[in-house]
């Protein structure tokens, strides 16, 4: 898997001259160049609304942000069904029972933003900079929002492998939640559009087995691993049970029951 953005070629871009300074901030912290005319594949670019991806070439898709405010992100909050949704119910939300989760292949933050929107204290892991860095901005900019900023008060960011902050870590999350990337068939535009750009980047989790073990080994309550319906589950130990949707699964590895309070 690639976690190196300097694997490929990227460079940042400021939009305009008023962003120049976090621009070159941003270049640093990364170790990417910064250029007024990026002749690279991929393009960070940053201005007004934020921070973005850009795939560049006659038939790439459209940028890639973290918008936590509106779009989808705000549609799923409103509408997306409560403690009702399967991933409330493949991680244990119940009545009186919101657990700690650690989501240590956060990604764009969604389905961490849906269970700290249900009221779970969520601890997120990403290791690609380039996405890591996408997240941290949308968090940024949710941050301020009367009524989003008190649900990503309950989001902590964490950068870095996920199996080595885990082997780490003090003290154990009830539940613990992976979505390892897999070579998705989702034909909606949202998800083939990321896919696309987060593809080269990224790459497959060949080290998903090694993930799985070292959240079995960490969790408290139980183990949750998101699939593509069809996929197998990924190999070491089995899951107890499965929770299926119309393009995705998941495979539940419970440990002992969650209690309220």
């Amino acid at each position: 898997m690639i976690t190196d953005p300097s694997a490929v070629a990227v460079s940042i871009q400021p939009l305009d001259a008023a962003w120049q300074g976090q621009a070159d901030a941003l270049g640093l912290q990364l170790g990417l160049p910064v250029t007024q005319a990026p002749e690279t594949d991929f393009v960070l670019q940053l201005g007004e609304s934020g921070l973005q991806l850009v795939q560049r070439g006659p038939d790439a898709p459209g940028p890639v942000r973290v918008d936590l405010l509106e779009g989808a992100a705000a549609h799923r909050r409103r509408f997306g069904g409560g403690s009702g949704q399967m991933i409330a119910k493949a991680v244990g939300v119940g009545t009186g029972i919101r657990p700690s989760v650690l989501d240590a292949t956060a990604g764009l933050g969604r389905d961490a933003f849906v269970l700290a929107t249900l009221g779970c204290a969520v601890t997120l892991i990403e290791r690609q900079p380039l996405i890591a860095a996408l997240l941290e901005d949308g968090l940024r900019r949710a941050t301020g929002d009367e009524e989003v900023g008190a649900i990503v008060a309950r989001m902590t960011l964490l950068k870095g492998n996920a199996i080595e902050l885990m082997r780490k870590m003090d003290e154990a999350p009830q539940v613990i939640y992976l979505d390892p990337m897999f070579p998705h068939r989702d034909k909606s535009a949202l998800v083939k559009k990321e896919m696309r750009i987060f593809r080269p980047l990224v790459g497959d989790d060949p080290d998903a087995p090694a993930l799985l073990e070292a959240a079995l080994g960490l969790a408290s309550h139980r183990v949750v691993v998101k699939r593509p319906r069809k996929a197998p589950p990924i190999e070491g130990a089995k899951p107890s049970y499965s929770l299926d949707g119309k393009s995705s699964r998941y495979d539940i590895y419970p440990k002992k029951a969650l209690g309220k309070g």
